[in-house]
């Protein structure tokens, strides 16, 4: 045994079947990538979600914040927004003769990076510590922020006028990154025929505490990885640093990732162990963004990263 029974994986994953079911209705026709999402925050990572506007990209954050009962905070990024407006500000108050601090919409446990690509990469910068360390350093003084904390940052296609590329250090924080893309004819009737499901998303219930999740992301990491399993995760990460495909490969903390998002894929079928059909099903949202092609600058593709798939044995 590896410490959790599969009765009682089943048992912790069995709301999520319902968020699966209550965010479905909300964001039609994108099973997949609702489940990507749910992978992405059970991993403790944070999501970063391209695609042209209209798509559903702010919808279906606002879902999961709803469903998962967290606290949510959208923040519009812009040309002119400034990392304070981000992080918060001190204030004089004149009656006390001191600075008070007030905490940005940082603050949140799900905050809604809209636009990411449209700020400057000087205000892009301040959401790297609380990414990766989840706390806040704003004038000399180091803020924790609440737990869970998870980001989902939405992107518009580079091709855009009026955006701003994400660094690669920027990039390397979100665990996942996804495209919903179009609906299709069948999700798209029903959408033009309900005239729009924001309103719907906004009277969803709670169906866990954000109390429960911390507890149910360490489930998560007790899901077993065997040495073979492992073994094909090591084997991958190589294949990408000796592949033509690409300028350069995945780092270690990729690997790491690959891995935290395999895990929380084999924990939402509610398994007890990796098989190498989740790392395959994750593989490209932790991938393609932290590759380039080697035929030009931008991302790696779906296919470049099938293709490696294929090159590589399955233990």
């Amino acid at each position: 045994m590896f410490g959790v029974s599969i009765n009682a994986l089943s048992a912790q994953s069995r709301p999520f079947d319902t968020v699966l079911d209550q965010a479905g209705r909300i964001i039609l026709g994108k099973q997949l990538e609702i489940r990507q999402a749910l992978a992405c925050l059970l991993a403790g990572g944070h999501l970063l979600i391209e695609d042209l506007p209209g798509m559903g990209k702010t919808t279906l954050a606002h879902t999961l914040a709803r469903l998962l009962g967290l606290q949510f905070s959208r923040i519009q990024f812009t040309s002119d927004l400034l990392p304070a407006d981000i992080t918060g500000v001190s204030i004089f108050e004149r009656d006390k003769s001191e600075f008070r601090f007030l905490p940005g919409p940082i603050f949140s446990q799900l905050v809604l990076a809209d636009e990411i690509n449209r700020a400057t990469p000087k205000t892009q910068s301040a959401l790297l510590e609380a990414m990766e360390e989840g706390q806040v350093t704003a004038e000399g003084v180091t803020r924790h922020l609440p737990r869970p904390f998870f980001v989902i940052a939405t992107q518009n296609p580079a091709h855009q006028i009026g955006t701003f590329p994400l660094p690669e250090s920027q990039l390397d924080r979100f665990l996942m990154r996804i495209e919903l893309g179009y609906p299709d004819r069948q999700a798209e009737r029903a959408l033009l025929a309900s005239g729009g499901q924001r309103e719907k998303a906004d009277q969803l219930n709670a169906l866990l505490r954000a109390d429960d999740l911390p507890l149910l992301q360490k489930s998560v990491t007790e899901i077993h990885a065997s040495a073979p399993l492992i073994d094909y995760v090591q084997a991958l990460v190589e294949a990408t640093r000796q592949s033509p495909l690409f300028q350069h490969g995945l780092s270690p903390r990729a690997g790491l990732a690959l891995l935290a998002a395999a895990r929380a894929w084999a924990w939402l079928a509610g398994r007890d162990m990796v098989l190498p059909d989740d790392v395959q099903a994750v593989l490209p949202a932790v991938a393609c963004h932290r590759l380039r092609s080697a035929q030009g600058s931008g991302y790696a593709g779906t296919e470049e990263i099938l293709s490696l798939m294929r090159s590589v044995a399955i233990p």
